[in-house]
């Protein structure tokens, strides 16, 4: 049976789908509550969407997410330049900054080694990341990644790359479960996985 909704309401709800953990009855009920909103707000709204492409840019240091050419935290001169903290995504370098116990930089490396959802290490910013650890005064890299097979395989794939390089290498571990993601991770976990990181 045809769905009943206007086209312009079907359109919506389909776009709306694609984004994750968004099924097409939640987009269909999100489709609606914006059409029940004041039109100047859903205006503003989709504005909003309309910028994120010409007003974000990714770090060219870190590549974590930035509005310049580097990221707030690449700029500031305050942090400690010796300690690089290795992270999936952006929402990580976010998650560790809520702590308040971290001061060094980060690196995004954009997800991790995947070969059953086809991501290789070219995909990744890991290449990068050597780069950086050759050329910049690093002492100290943590890798703060979750603990799952991929990210495992990920850990194994950088240490190889940096095994010449006189570093000490730490990962977070405790405090953070097996399967578990750092963007989900609560603040005083956290804490307690940077106090508990051991040596790779």
């Amino acid at each position: 049976m045809p769905s009943i909704l206007p086209k312009a309401v079907r359109d919506l709800a389909q776009e709306l789908s694609r984004l994750p953990s968004i099924g097409p009855k939640t987009a269909q009920r999100l489709s609606l509550h914006l059409l029940r909103m004041p039109e100047n707000v859903v205006r503003h709204f989709a504005q909003t969407i309309e910028s994120l492409h010409r007003s974000v840019q990714i770090c060219k240091e870190c590549f974590s997410l930035a509005e310049k050419d580097l990221c707030i935290i690449c700029r500031d001169t305050s942090r400690n330049r010796s300690i690089i903290c290795v992270v999936e995504g952006p929402l990580d370098v976010e998650a560790i900054e809520r702590t308040d116990s971290y001061r060094g930089l980060y690196h995004v490396l954009g997800g991790v080694l995947s070969p059953m959802e086809g991501v290789s290490a070219d995909q990744l910013t890991v290449d990068e990341l050597f780069n950086r650890l050759r050329q910049e005064e690093v002492k100290e890299v943590i890798i703060a990644l979750g603990h799952t097979m991929e990210s495992d395989a990920t850990v194994r794939y950088i240490m190889a790359g940096i095994k010449d390089l006189d570093l000490h290498v730490t990962r977070l571990a405790r405090g953070l479960p097996t399967g578990g993601d750092i963007e989900f991770a609560d603040a005083t976990t956290l804490s307690a996985a940077f106090e508990g990181r051991r040596k790779v």
